[in-house]
């Protein structure tokens, strides 16, 4: 059963605890970030891990991000965090920016797409942040729509009817704010900016709602 959840982003302390309870058992929650809805689970549950890839119909080897508590939890899921790596997470985090690091040993093959990375990042956002540190430091973060369908819901309603019986919780506080997109011009998804840091120089895989251009030009600046 699918169960809804209207949330007050005022009171995201008394997230339901009945949801984080069901994350770590293995559950799954559409949840509202900074960015995009996302979908979660618990990253250290390989029976959440499975239902996840499941409902989002992916193909094998693509990664799943993580969103972190706080800043202080890139250590758990990274291998290393470089001096670059942690100028930007001071300058940027929380907000849209994914860096993608060399992974931890020990992390799922389905977070790492199979590969030696991981996406991290902290949002701007209470609640993703509330239940990652519920889950000891992180929930997925990858996006609550099919592969190769948008998710820019307009209502908890659509959500439901889309992953009714799939999903065992749909935590809403409203349409995702859509500064991203204004700002981002032609080209820009209303998502992160992923980078990959490549012998501390920053690799666009992604452009979203932090333009590239900034990150280059803050690094610039020494």
């Amino acid at each position: 059963m699918t169960r809804l959840v209207r949330l007050d982003v005022d009171r995201v302390a008394y997230l339901p605890q009945e949801v984080t309870a069901s994350l770590r058992s293995g559950g799954t929650a559409i949840y509202p970030t900074d960015t995009l809805y996302g979908l979660g689970v618990d990253p250290g549950s390989e029976a959440g891990l499975a239902r996840l890839l499941a409902i989002k119909r992916r193909e094998e080897g693509k990664p799943i991000p993580l969103l972190l508590a706080g800043v202080e939890d890139a250590g758990r899921f990274a291998r290393h965090v470089s001096g670059t790596a942690s100028r930007l997470m001071a300058r940027f985090w929380p907000g849209a920016l994914t860096l993608v690091l060399p992974a931890e040993a020990g992390l799922h093959p389905a977070i790492t797409g199979g590969g030696g990375t991981v996406g991290l990042r902290v949002p701007d956002h209470p609640v993703p942040r509330a239940l990652a540190r519920a889950l000891s430091g992180a929930i997925t973060g990858t996006s609550a729509n099919r592969s190769g369908n948008p998710g820019d819901w307009e209502s908890p309603e659509e959500i439901v009817r889309e992953f009714t019986g799939e999903v065992d919780w749909v935590l809403w506080d409203g349409k995702v704010r859509q500064a991203g997109a204004r700002e981002g011009g032609p080209g820009r998804s209303a998502g992160s900016t992923v980078i990959r840091l490549t012998d501390d120089r920053p690799v666009l895989l992604r452009e979203g709602m932090v333009p590239f251009r900034a990150i280059v030009e803050f690094l610039e600046k020494g």
